[in-house]
């Protein structure tokens, strides 16, 4: 039975979680708050706050699942892609812990870490399937035929839906992060009070600059004839808004499973975390006979649990890496 101890550190979330046997005993996710002040994450605090955090969170992680570090069998590590020296914090801490221990090293893609964040649990799609993954960074759909083989049939030409939902928020003047505050407006919004344009791309890729555009002057055209418009529309704006992004994302998704004719479909990334696009994949999946997958709340958004299941299953394959590894800021999928 492996016990594994993951390390994310992609971004501004510091995370750490113990699995045994496949299953997660701890999951433990430190914030950083620091980068409210200035409307979004800014690398070199990032990377600092992680070395502040890293320490206290790999601690409550193996106090919450009741495990000594001396029963650790592995190390898994989030190597890319994501921010260089956020990713240097937790590789480092990694490679110290394995190389103290005599233990193995696990490197974990981050990307291929949400997919996998779906076999976390009893609720698993079986393969094939075809997996959503959206993100303030990355947009694919992807073609999952096993663990580890996966092929990204569908991604962003330009901007990620989540950097859309970003900068709308910042164009309304909403505090950082702006995802979640969008999602909590549209609730009370009507998702019909405006229409914004649907990208015309071929295939399965997505692209978000022009949407992006059009609500920038969409925006700046109606403050112009009423200053108040914001404050006075903000639900409504918010919701339409929201989902305009949702169909965009789903109805390249519902032309990808037609023509793969697969029927289990899942949902991943931070992005998953929105309402409108997660109730949007269930209804439609109800109307087309989908088998329809969204992780819990916790295995959503950037978190240790996933690279600690990617890396169970890359232990099971004896695929391990050595000292010399080095993080990457754009990692192969």
């Amino acid at each position: 039975m492996p016990v594994i101890l993951a390390i994310e550190s992609s971004c501004d979330e510091t995370s750490a979680a113990v699995c045994a046997d496949g299953n997660i005993l701890s999951n433990i996710i430190a914030n950083q708050t620091i980068h409210e002040a200035y409307g979004g994450v800014v690398p070199e605090l990032a990377s600092r706050v992680h070395q502040q955090n890293i320490v206290p969170a790999v601690q409550q992680a193996l106090l919450n699942a009741k495990v000594n570090k001396n029963d650790i069998d592995a190390v898994a590590f989030t190597r890319g892609p994501g921010l260089l020296g956020s990713l240097l914090v937790g590789v480092s801490f990694a490679k110290a812990f394995a190389l103290a221990k005599n233990i193995p090293l696990i490197e974990v893609n981050h990307m291929q870490a949400h997919v996998l964040a779906h076999f976390i649990g009893d609720n698993k799609p079986a393969f094939p399937f075809l997996c959503l993954t959206v993100s303030g960074g990355h947009t694919q759909i992807v073609l999952v035929k096993d663990y580890f083989d996966m092929e990204i049939v569908g991604q962003t030409l330009d901007d990620a839906a989540g950097e859309a939902m970003d900068k709308t928020s910042k164009i309304l003047g909403l505090p950082y992060p702006g995802g979640p505050l969008i999602d909590k407006h549209a609730r009370s919004g009507n998702p019909d009070a405006y229409k914004f344009p649907e990208p015309q791309i071929p295939g399965f890729d997505f692209s978000f600059s022009g949407l992006k555009t059009s609500i920038l002057y969409f925006i700046r055209d109606n403050v112009a004839a009423n200053p108040n418009f914001i404050e006075e529309n903000i639900n409504d704006i918010c919701a339409s808004v929201e989902k305009r992004i949702a169909t965009i994302l789903l109805n390249k998704l519902r032309k990808a499973a037609d023509q793969y004719g697969i029927t289990d479909i899942a949902l991943a990334g931070g992005v998953s975390a929105n309402t409108g696009l997660r109730q949007g994949l269930l209804q439609l999946g109800e109307k087309l006979g989908w088998r329809t997958f969204i992780p819990k709340m916790e295995y959503c958004t950037d978190n240790a649990a996933m690279i600690a299941i990617a890396g169970y299953h890359k232990y099971l394959k004896g695929e391990f890496i050595g000292q010399d590894v080095a993080p990457l800021a754009r990692m192969p999928f």
